[in-house]
């Protein structure tokens, strides 16, 4: 006992010390890591980044959906998809965060640029383009929207992500070829069969992606969205915009009231282009209950090469609507799978007669676009549902 003894008390000296010594440098290494410690009073990161997909824009009746760079435009652009309220468009200010630091702007280079879109079919909300300007200075990682220039004060509002760091041109490889942006998920859609078997032909068609926003569906659709989503093959994007207004499940105002058309469709297209812009060199807007296939070629990629070896300043591809009427079925009973029977949904492989197009009247199209041109403006679109072409040049 008294050796053991002895060596303690020769030891503790040296113990204390030690300890004393890691005590210092912790107490030290978090002091240097606090916000804001041994940094300039004036450089504030943003306390709120949203990680929605919709975002209320303070003090107004406004929503950010989200934030891209912009190379199409001339001079350093972000482009911030938004749904506003038309009837109350106030002055606003964009705030840029460098990733480091504050942009230092003047109040005339705060100064947002609000495009609303004219195809809002007189509803009180429509799909939005807000431009924004930041200074050589700043490569801006975050941005926001502010109805007053006081960048302090905009320094406690919720900032949005900048996405489309980093810029492609035709030439470049893409991560994809070919992606889909699928309209909005809504009123519990839960059309299983003919949602898989959609699915399955775009990827025996050599799509890559199918992106998918969903406000609601089904329990067993989300079944199946979490299956591919796992895969890799479909990302969903979730679209909430019921929690915000009161969406139309129609496209005009005076019949089917509502804050905004057909569940806001036409912002989760324009988002969708500019979210895959620069992972896929082609983007298809369409419906999952329509299916692009070409009759000359196997895949769509094959059908592009074509097309572009045609037409090789082509920006834009109009496909023709035509309609598979589901009352009318193929005779033989072959695709009457017994297994298929109590899958909810139509099984398209049943319908193959095709109604001769109605010419005298409107007819719907769908389109292909290669979305990084800068003669191309995939974001203003128009058309009935989500039957779309193009309406303005930049």
């Amino acid at each position: 006992m008294m050796i053991n003894s002895c060596i303690f008390s020769r030891r503790f000296p040296l113990l204390m010390a030690a300890n004393l010594a890691i005590v210092f440098y912790i107490i030290t290494t978090l002091s240097r890591s606090q916000p804001g410690s041994h940094q300039p009073h004036n450089v504030i990161q943003p306390h709120h980044i949203s990680n929605l997909s919709i975002t209320p824009v303070s003090d107004t009746k406004h929503l950010m959906v989200s934030a891209y760079n912009e190379y199409r435009v001339n001079g350093r652009t972000v482009r911030i998809i938004a749904i506003f309220r038309r009837d109350s468009v106030q002055p606003l200010y964009c705030v840029f965060y460098c990733g480091t630091h504050w942009a230092n702007e003047t109040q005339e280079g705060m100064e947002a640029e609000v495009q609303i879109h004219s195809d809002h079919f007189g509803f009180p909300f429509g799909t939005t383009d807000v431009l924004c300007s930041h200074p050589p200075d700043c490569h801006p990682s975050h941005v926001t929207l502010s109805t007053q220039a006081d960048k302090q004060r905009a320094h406690n509002h919720t900032f949005l992500h900048i996405q489309n760091l980093v810029k492609r041109d035709e030439q470049d490889t893409f991560p994809l070829n070919f992606t889909v942006c699928v309209s909005s998920l809504f009123g519990n859609y839960n059309n299983v069969l003919q949602f898989a078997q959609s699915l399955e032909m775009y990827k025996l068609l050599g799509v890559q992606r199918v992106v998918v926003y969903n406000t609601s569906c089904g329990p067993d659709l989300e079944k199946l969205l979490q299956s591919y989503t796992q895969e890799g093959f479909v990302q969903v994007v979730p679209w909430p915009i019921d929690k915000h207004m009161t969406p139309s499940s129609g496209w005009l105002y005076s019949e089917h009231g509502g804050d905004i058309q057909y569940y806001g469709q036409l912002v989760t297209l324009n988002d969708c282009v500019y979210r895959q812009m620069y992972q896929s060199r082609y983007v298809l807007l369409n419906d999952i209950d329509e299916i692009i296939t070409p009759y000359q070629n196997e895949t769509l990629n094959q059908l592009m090469d074509s097309l572009q070896t045609e037409h090789p300043k082509a920006e834009v591809f109009i496909i023709e609507n035509h309609i598979y009427p589901k009352s009318q079925f193929e005779p033989s009973g072959r695709f009457d799978r017994p297994r298929w029977r109590n899958v909810p949904g139509i099984n398209i492989m049943q319908h193959i007669y095709r109604e001769e197009p109605d010419y005298s009247r409107f007819h719907p199209s769908k389109i292909i676009v290669r979305p990084r041109l800068e003669s191309t403006t995939p974001c203003k679109m128009t058309g009935s549902g989500a039957d779309l072409s193009p309406l303005c040049a930049a």
